[in-house]
């Protein structure tokens, strides 16, 4: 398994190319070797190849512009290639299943045709979740989570999970991993804290998630890479959260 960094925990330093740029050489002197492309300005695939071949980077997976992957599939995954990315990944379902059912039906009917055209064209389609998941749509029906593992195949569609977001949506990250062994190729590593009795994000290890337990159930599952990600760092320096999580993972031998 390789560690890499989800750089929306560094997007307010990553809004011009230039600024970009200059957050992927920060990236890569902190030691990570691998990043996930997300919540950065606009770039064109030749130039980020360019930036992740100068620095010995690789680009693991993206969030990408979700109505581009439903509506131009064949170009986003040209795209993906010219920058050597299999793992194409959407960040959340819109709406955030405010409409419940309705909105899951129509995800089902935009993103279930563009997964398996993903598939045919060598790369994979990847859900991102968040806490609205672990909702139920109706007493006694399986969680939405658990749904979409049902009505995408191993093929159409694989998982994103975020540790925070699911210890958030009250499951067990171990747990779902275990379950979705086989389909969570990427990860996120986000640590939970409780500061003046209010859950908050933290670098990997400086907070009450059981990333040992974590750590194993990926090695098992076939999990690929582990990206460090922090959507709020609270005023902290998002680059040295990073630094703090990248050094407490190579501490336990990754």
């Amino acid at each position: 398994m390789e560690i890499g960094a989800q750089l929306f925990t560094v997007r307010d330093y990553a809004k011009t190319l230039d600024d970009f740029a200059k957050t992927l050489e920060k990236i890569a002197k902190i030691g990570y070797r691998v990043v996930q492309v997300s919540g950065t300005c606009r770039y064109e695939p030749q130039w980020l190849k360019e930036q992740l071949d100068r620095l010995g980077l690789k680009c693991a997976i993206t969030h990408y512009d979700v109505d581009r992957i439903a509506d131009d599939t064949d170009r986003v995954v040209e795209e993906h290639r010219l920058f050597d990315c299999k793992y194409i990944g959407i960040g959340s379902m819109k709406n955030g299943l405010r409409n419940g059912m309705d909105d899951y039906n129509e995800f089902l009917r935009l993103y279930k045709p563009a997964g398996k055209r993903i598939s045919e064209l060598g790369c994979k389609l990847m859900y991102h979740n968040h806490a609205f998941e672990f909702a139920r749509p109706a007493k006694g029906e399986p969680v939405y989570l658990e749904k979409l593992a049902a009505d995408f195949t191993l093929e159409e569609m694989g998982f994103t999970l975020d540790t925070y977001w699911i210890q958030a949506g009250g499951g067990n990250p171990a747990q779902w991993i275990k379950k979705l062994s086989g389909r969570v190729q990427c990860v996120h590593l986000k640590d939970m804290a409780v500061v003046n009795n209010q859950a908050r994000m933290a670098p990997v290890y400086e907070g009450n998630i059981d990333f040992d337990s974590i750590l194993e159930a990926c090695e098992a599952a076939g999990t690929e890479y582990l990206l460090v990600e922090q959507d709020d760092c609270y005023g902290e320096d998002p680059f040295e959260c990073l630094r703090v999580s990248y050094q407490n993972l190579k501490a336990r031998g990754l």
